[in-house]
């Protein structure tokens, strides 16, 4: 168990904001990585067509042997982890709770806003896990349907970015908030336009870093975490376009992604 990889899923390139974290905390764990892009984005689809995609995103990872599947997606985690926690045997996480936990850790005066795709939004996940743990944190919700698309494209820094966030983030001002949870492993690549937006005031909570952080902690207490020395290997596969995602994930990571293999039936 302890050498087997890790899986990750995202509905595209968003999810590598969670394994760049995976690989600061546990360097010597090795990573597959599954992108959606032929499928991406998942946030306008129908509840059912989510689940059925995340099916079929574990489906694949489990082909690995893996010890572990995350949820790297906003959509997939509200949606679908309810459903794949009763039907696989293999611990799956999302990032909603661990995205919460951070915001309710984060805010001062108890008033927190999340941004996601429309199914993550519809959903209430955010809200319902902020009030689980803290019934009295006032939650406002925007979503942000448009923020995945630019993400993919790589115009993190077009002038269309921060005229979105503008128009998107405005119902903000005047609430109070002092946190917003970006509800989308997409949105960290457009913090700058988000910040500006919102104002220096507000800070902004990304989920990637308490993931991987429950992740590690999962596995400690499952004496599945590997205990050598070993650098860890990333191994990525899309359902389309590997040579867009090697261009967008070096942004992402910070840094060179070699490969990315195509599969062409998930």
């Amino acid at each position: 168990m302890k050498d087997r990889p890790i899986g990750v899923f995202d509905s595209g390139v968003g999810g590598l904001t969670v394994v760049k974290q995976l690989m600061k905390e546990m360097p010597n764990e090795d990573i597959i990585y599954f992108g959606d892009t032929a499928r991406v984005p998942y946030g306008t689809k129908s509840e059912s067509t989510i689940r059925k995609f995340s099916i079929e995103n574990v489906l694949f990872l489990l082909n690995f042997n893996v010890k572990l599947i995350i949820i790297a997606c906003n959509t997939s985690s509200a949606i679908g982890l309810p459903f794949l926690s009763k039907f696989f045997s293999v611990p799956i996480i999302g990032v909603i709770k661990p995205g919460a936990k951070a915001a309710i850790r984060v805010t001062r005066n108890g008033r927190i806003g999340v941004i996601g795709t429309n199914a993550t939004i519809a959903s209430g996940a955010y809200e319902q896990e902020v009030r689980s743990i803290n019934p009295s944190i006032k939650v406002f919700s925007r979503s942000c349907p448009l923020f995945v698309p630019l993400a993919e494209e790589g115009w993190a820094n077009d002038g269309i970015v921060e005229a979105a966030a503008k128009k998107y983030l405005s119902g903000f001002k005047g609430k109070g908030i002092d946190t917003v949870i970006l509800g989308c492993t997409h949105y960290p690549l457009l913090k700058k336009a988000i910040s500006k937006a919102l104002g220096k005031t507000v800070k902004l909570v990304d989920s990637a870093e308490e993931t991987a952080r429950e992740a590690k902690n999962l596995l400690e207490e499952c004496g599945a975490k590997y205990p050598g020395k070993r650098t860890g290997r990333t191994k990525f596969y899309v359902s389309d376009a590997p040579e867009k995602f090697l261009d967008v994930a070096k942004k992402f990571l910070g840094k060179d992604v070699k490969a990315a293999e195509q599969v062409k039936d998930v």
